[in-house]
């Protein structure tokens, strides 16, 4: 039997956790799967693609192909009732705590998938491994559990989960409806947002030019991905798609 103290500290540590891992999975979704693979705003060099392929999987068990198909599904119906997961169609507290029941649903839409994905083969690897969504997270899991045991991993998943979750909705509906617009189109831009979302939260910048791998455009926005981006070009494990239009100076 636990006394309170204990669970208590259980609690913060998992909850801890939580945040981190989905920190860390934020990031490997803006960088790997939305800036690379969904808009190709830059290319990955196997050496980086597969930890960060991997990372993605026991973090989340995303299925790349699904979620590309949804988020390009979104960018070509932005704001009409196309949108899978439209504020300005369904309103923005609805697209906030359900955001991840929309996102299945379309994901689930195998003719949604196949024509927004034409250009994502299969690979082995993703039939045999990856496209395993559930026995990805089950793994992350069980290794929360085996370096902290079964306390602590129970709410460091919960956590996990909740922060993931939430901050995915909070750009598709906060992201939509709060912040600035500098661009002509229904994104906005949030400080706040963008530090805790790897600059997902610079919405705004991210419609008006998807190809961009750097979501910061002017002097006092931040977008943490990028320095990570650039970690991993100085070593050559990327390429950029372009460096012009409104990225600014390195």
């Amino acid at each position: 039997m636990h006394s309170v103290p204990t669970i208590l500290l259980d609690v913060l540590v998992g909850a801890a956790i939580g945040f981190v891992t989905a920190e860390v999975a934020i990031l490997v979704t803006t960088v790997y799967l939305h800036r690379g693979l969904t808009h190709r705003a830059l290319t990955m060099h196997p050496v980086a693609a597969f930890p960060l392929r991997t990372i993605l999987w026991v973090t989340t068990g995303i299925r790349p192909r699904e979620w590309a198909g949804v988020h390009r599904r979104h960018h070509a119906a932005l704001d009409t009732v196309d949108d899978p997961h439209s504020p300005a169609v369904l309103g923005a507290s609805r697209v906030l705590f359900t955001n991840i029941w929309m996102y299945r649903k379309a994901a689930k839409n195998p003719a949604l998938v196949d024509r927004y994905t034409n250009d994502m083969a299969r690979s082995r690897l993703d039939r045999f491994v990856f496209d395993r969504e559930t026995l990805g997270p089950f793994l992350g899991a069980a290794l929360l559990w085996l370096v902290f045991g079964w306390q602590i991993a129970l709410f460091a998943v919960a956590f996990h989960i909740i922060f993931y979750v939430g901050l995915n909705g909070a750009v598709n509906s906060i992201g939509h409806t709060l912040g600035t617009r500098p661009a002509a189109n229904s994104g906005t831009n949030g400080k706040v947002l963008a530090l805790v979302t790897a600059g997902e939260g610079l919405h705004n910048n991210h419609h008006a030019v998807p190809t961009a791998a750097r979501l910061s455009f002017v002097a006092g926005q931040f977008d943490p991905a990028w320095w990570f981006i650039r970690g991993l070009e100085r070593m050559h494990l990327l390429t950029l798609r372009h460096r012009g239009g409104l990225l600014a100076p390195r």
